[in-house]
């Protein structure tokens, strides 16, 4: 699962990254707390051809009528993301990348406290979540929406959730945009063990207004 993320590059570093065309209404890209619901800035290919676009985070099906008529569909799990009917069209056609620095996960106490953790890359690179996106619109209402692929954990990760955000290496974005032909099936899997590191935030984060670089500073476990 993947529930928060962050992202502390500038939208010219992230556009530099992808290779990709920055929109001219893309969110304030340094943020520690994205929530769901949040705008993002996402990577797409139109015919090989990057866009850094923005979306809001939480997928809505076409058959929606509004956006509360369903479930907010934050994460799409690998393995049933082409046979879902909320997925199975956008896993074919509407692969994105969706840039972070890192993400939180949480454990629970005896008592039931909610422990937030801090998770990033091991040697500071950014994160491309996999993605899939929707165009909904119905009653004077439009947005592009987009979800994150999420599989089992790796080794490491399972120590604090049995999920995880697909992560693409640089290698693998082409063929996760569909500019390099067929089979991105494959790269839904749990990053190698060595990918991250994790550690205890402040439960500041736990609030969904926090905001601020304190948030991920590490606090004794």
């Amino acid at each position: 699962m993947c529930g928060r993320f962050a992202i502390t590059l500038p939208t010219d570093a992230m556009a530099r990254l992808f290779a990709a065309t920055p929109a001219n209404d893309l969110p304030e890209a340094v943020r520690y707390n994205i929530c769901p619901t949040n705008p993002v800035a996402v990577v797409t290919s139109d015919a090989g051809a990057r866009h850094l676009r923005p979306m809001r985070w939480g997928f809505l099906p076409h058959w929606y009528k509004t956006p509360t008529a369903g479930p907010l569909l934050i994460n799409a799990r690998a393995e049933t993301i082409a046979e879902k009917p909320a997925f199975r069209a956008a896993c074919r056609a509407r692969r994105c990348l969706i840039p972070a620095t890192g993400f939180y996960e949480w454990t629970k106490t005896e008592a039931g406290a909610r422990l937030p953790w801090y998770i990033h890359r091991r040697d500071g690179a950014p994160i491309a979540f996999a993605g899939v996106w929707q165009a909904w619109e119905a009653q004077d209402q439009a947005f592009v929406t987009c979800a994150i692929v999420t599989t089992r954990a790796n080794q490491p990760m399972s120590k604090i959730h049995h999920r995880m955000p697909v992560s693409l290496p640089p290698e693998d974005w082409p063929l996760w945009l569909g500019e390099a032909g067929k089979g991105a099936a494959r790269l839904m899997e749990p990053a190698p063990d060595e990918t991250f590191a994790f550690h205890r935030v402040d439960p500041a984060v736990n609030s969904n207004r926090a905001a601020g670089p304190a948030l991920i500073a590490p606090v004794e476990a």
